[in-house]
């Protein structure tokens, strides 16, 4: 199948994926608690806010999902077309750039060009699917954790207002958790990418902000 040429992971979401949707939700729902008065806000004002938040992020939970399931079909597309690309070109330098086109960037330095003559070789034995692959199983098992991720996220952020009742108490605490979940979100990615997760966390928590306020003066 095409999708042999290309690198899999066991993983239905990687990483930076987990990553960068909770860190997309932690926004989203900043946005709303940080347009939140204290000094002015009632419990109807507070539940408003909550709604509005819960609302927002569950719609864009679903939207990131659909995208989600969009760029696994173009993927899918893509993959046939580099194995028929593969197959059918008789340029030897051609076909050698094009399946190291689908192999990861350090995987094609380390191979020769018969090792990649090998792998093309291989390709041709394969039979060739009528259409791109469906969507399956683990697509959607990836589109249910991007929702989940963003929706979810929404909550250690807004619990605080739903359990106390002074609005002020509550703004603290919550900005509280929003503090250290961006900071845990940098520091899984200082991690992942191979930087300094301290910084790294520390640096996500400003950004987070300065995209909040972005956000916000924006209108959104």
């Amino acid at each position: 199948m095409p999708g042999l040429l290309l690198p899999s992971s066991l993983r239905v979401l990687e990483p930076i994926d987990r990553v960068s949707e909770v860190l997309f939700g932690l926004i989203m729902v900043l946005t709303f608690t940080g347009s939140l008065s204290v000094a002015e806000a009632g419990r109807d004002d507070v539940r408003a806010m909550l709604v509005g938040a819960l609302g927002c992020n569950l719609a864009w939970g679903l939207i990131d999902a659909i995208l989600y399931l969009m760029a696994c079909l173009a993927e899918k597309g893509r993959s046939l077309a580099t194995f028929r690309a593969v197959r059918g070109t008789q340029d030897a330098s051609r076909r050698q750039q094009l399946v190291a086109d689908a192999l990861p960037p350090l995987v094609a330095s380390l191979l020769k060009p018969e090792e990649l003559e090998e792998i093309r070789a291989r390709v041709l034995q394969l039979p060739e699917p009528a259409e791109p692959e469906p969507l399956q199983t683990r697509d959607y098992v990836g589109a249910l954790g991007v929702f989940l991720l963003v929706f979810l996220s929404t909550f250690p952020v807004a619990i605080p207002f739903m359990v106390m009742t002074d609005a002020r108490s509550a703004m603290r605490v919550s900005n509280a958790i929003a503090i250290v979940l961006l900071f845990l979100t940098g520091y899984a990615f200082g991690r992942i990418s191979g930087r300094h997760p301290l910084w790294v966390g520390c640096g996500m928590v400003v950004l987070g902000l300065l995209l909040v306020g972005l956000t916000m003066a924006l209108g959104g």
